[in-house]
């Protein structure tokens, strides 16, 4: 999952991108109004998490903003007003969350999460190939009803490449879809992920669970009762 985090305070902001990284998210950082409206408009993010009072702007109108251009992210506030005017303001431009400052990382995930959640059960139903089903609600899948112990870069990988099955997923677009800004493009991780996918696939289903890889075009997930 790719996260902006939209905060002026650049102490806070790396706390937060590197707590948030340590569970698994991709996840970019912006520090002005202008620059988290030209990222969240040019990347689809799963959650923006962003601070109301921004050096060049007001966070609720950034909100505001990417809605009315169409932005499907689910958007948590980040602030330090805790007035309940604040709050409904907020909501009301179009976000699905509030966090008040000083607040525990942890409580930030767990909201994260369950935005996530209920963004999954949205839009992203259960996805089932032969006997592999993938869970985007609840971050799990399984092979026969037997949990597959995925990291969450794999789990993002096999997410990804079960929702569009059987098309083929260029390495490019797996890149942008589960990694962050900071990725090199020219780097092996999506290929590091992809190999260890196909060790757990195959100990877990055989030859009955497939990633193709297509030379010069990318990677592409069957099951044995699909069509090739």
């Amino acid at each position: 999952m790719r996260l902006l985090v939209v905060e002026d305070s650049t102490e806070l902001a790396e706390a937060l991108a590197d707590g948030l990284r340590g569970l698994g998210f991709a996840v970019d950082v912006a520090g002005t109004f202008a620059e988290g409206d030209y990222k969240a408009t040019i990347t689809e993010y799963d959650v923006i998490v962003l601070d109301l009072n921004l050096p060049d702007g007001d966070g609720v109108e950034l909100c505001r903003q990417l809605r009315e251009g169409g932005s499907r992210a689910a958007i948590l506030m980040l602030t330090a007003r805790d007035r309940v005017a604040d709050r409904v303001r907020g909501l009301d431009s179009g976000a699905d969350d509030y966090v008040v400052k000083p607040f525990a990382l942890e409580e930030l995930t767990a909201r994260i999460r369950a935005l996530l959640r209920r963004a999954a059960e949205q839009r992203r139903p259960r996805i089932k190939l032969g006997n592999l089903e993938v869970c985007p609600a609840t971050f799990t899948a399984a092979w026969a009803g037997e949990p597959l112990r995925l990291t969450a870069r794999e789990f993002a990988v096999l997410e990804y490449l079960a929702l569009r099955s059987p098309e083929v997923v260029s390495a490019d677009e797996l890149l942008e879809h589960v990694c962050d800004e900071y990725a090199n493009p020219f780097s092996n991780t999506i290929r590091v992920h992809v190999a260890n996918l196909r060790r757990k696939l195959g100990e877990a289903a055989g030859d009955r669970l497939v990633i193709d890889t297509l030379v010069g075009r990318g990677y592409r997930l069957w099951a044995q009762d699909q069509s090739r």
